[in-house]
């Protein structure tokens, strides 16, 4: 019997996914990818787009050419899916079965779910990074930009990549320096949590970071209006940042159909998953991966990676008739640049928050944990290459194991309770 496998997104975890699913199933199944538009873009990129340090162009590639031949390619808009009678409908009324299907339509940004940001002044003087067309108008803003007070406002969490804040502060800091600007820029990280980060030893070590360069960081900020016209956020308690160039990491949410598919997702649309076997609430033969989950842990690239290890196996094992295996730890790690040609590196799970350490062999390395190095600034460079020719292809990283490895790491210090 040839099982039909319909993957819902043709970014990063849909691309993966398709790719090795059609490596290891070959023709015991025909595997469908569908996404609403034909542009893949590279999105670890766009950090670097606002400094002049990427090309655009180069960031963008047409997402039909990123699947293996064999995988039907539907350029089309999901309307909903009926989990119950195991069809995905298209808002042009065609229907598709399926015998498992994945969900891997990422996060969406929803600017206009904040009052005011998307009103007088945006994309004049307020900006978002976080998308292609976005990180571009920010480019020529933030060249112009010679004195005056720059705020890196995060609206709220859940985000995609939670450290791109940070190092867009950094690399801001770096840029304004070279350009021998910096002591008549002040330098704003306005945001909800109550420490740079969310985990604490990290946080730590970043927030001293920030210090050294005189980056102002405004916690427990939650904005809840933004006023273009005056250059002012407007945080839910009444206080007050005065901005003459806002970045803005707007709140985010899941893929819309989600929210018109009964039992699917939650209150942000994002997928009701499980932990730890990446099965949908929803129904038995339904998957989800990477941002578009609704699982505790960062929205970040390198956690699709380790997650299609556990989603390729269940759904080998739901097709078998076999039980699933709860083996995704929420595993996760993010280079993290700090300007200067230099980069930190930390890697975390459920349980065990970010500590020094060496990655990916705890005594050969060769990559510092919780330490800035040039070699992770290196390494993060030349992922743009391992991206396009060998993960979204489906291969595997050699010596990089999807689950935590806690040897060589403190985990009394950063186990939580």
């Amino acid at each position: 019997m040839r099982h039909r496998i319909v993957i819902l997104g043709g970014g990063t975890a849909g691309t993966m996914i398709a790719n090795r699913l059609l490596r290891e199933l070959g023709d015991e199944a025909r595997i469908v990818v569908i996404d609403r538009d034909n542009r893949h873009v590279y999105q670890p990129g766009l950090l670097f787009v606002p400094f002049g340090l990427a090309d655009p162009d180069e960031l963008v590639r047409p997402r039909g050419l990123q699947l293996h031949d064999g995988i039907e390619f539907i350029l089309a808009e999901v309307d909903r899916v009926d989990a119950g009678d195991n069809k995905v409908y298209l808002t042009s009324g065609k229907r598709i079965g399926y015998d498992a299907l994945v969900i891997a339509t990422g996060a969406s940004l929803l600017p206009e779910e904040t009052d005011g940001l998307t009103g007088p002044g945006w994309e004049r003087s307020m900006f978002t990074f976080y998308t292609l067309d976005g990180a571009t108008k920010l480019r020529d803003a933030l060249s112009r930009f010679e004195s005056g007070r720059l705020v890196v406002n995060m609206v709220d969490l859940p985000i995609k990549c939670p450290v791109a804040p940070l190092e867009f502060c950094f690399l801001a800091d770096w840029f304004l320096r070279e350009r021998g600007v910096r002591g008549d820029v002040e330098l704003v990280f306005a945001t909800p949590l109550d420490a740079p980060f969310t985990r604490p030893v990290a946080s730590t070590r970043l927030g001293g970071l920030m210090a050294d360069k005189d980056i102002v960081i405004e916690t427990e900020f939650s904005t809840g209006q933004v006023d273009g016209a005056a250059g002012k956020l407007i945080s839910w308690d009444e206080r007050e940042i005065s901005f003459d160039l806002l970045v803005t990491i707007p709140v985010h949410g899941g893929a819309s159909f989600v929210g018109r598919s009964p039992g699917l997702g939650d209150e942000l649309g994002f997928v009701l998953t499980d932990a730890a076997t990446l099965q949908s609430r929803a129904a038995a033969n339904v998957f989800a991966i990477g941002d578009a989950t609704n699982v505790p842990t960062s929205k970040a690239g390198s956690v699709t990676h380790f997650e299609a290890e556990t989603l390729i196996e269940n759904i080998r094992l739901f097709l078998a008739g076999r039980q699933l295996e709860g083996s995704f730890d929420g595993h996760a790690n993010c280079f993290v640049e700090t300007g200067f040609h230099k980069a930190l590196l930390i890697d975390f799970n459920y349980g065990v928050e970010p500590l020094p350490g060496r990655f990916p062999d705890p005594r050969l390395g060769p990559l510092p944990l919780l330490q800035e190095s040039r070699l992770n600034h290196i390494a993060k460079l030349a992922f743009q290459w391992i991206y396009w020719h060998v993960l979204l292809p489906g291969h595997r990283l050699p010596g990089i194991s999807p689950q935590l490895q806690r040897a060589g790491k403190n985990t009394t210090q950063g186990a939580r309770a």
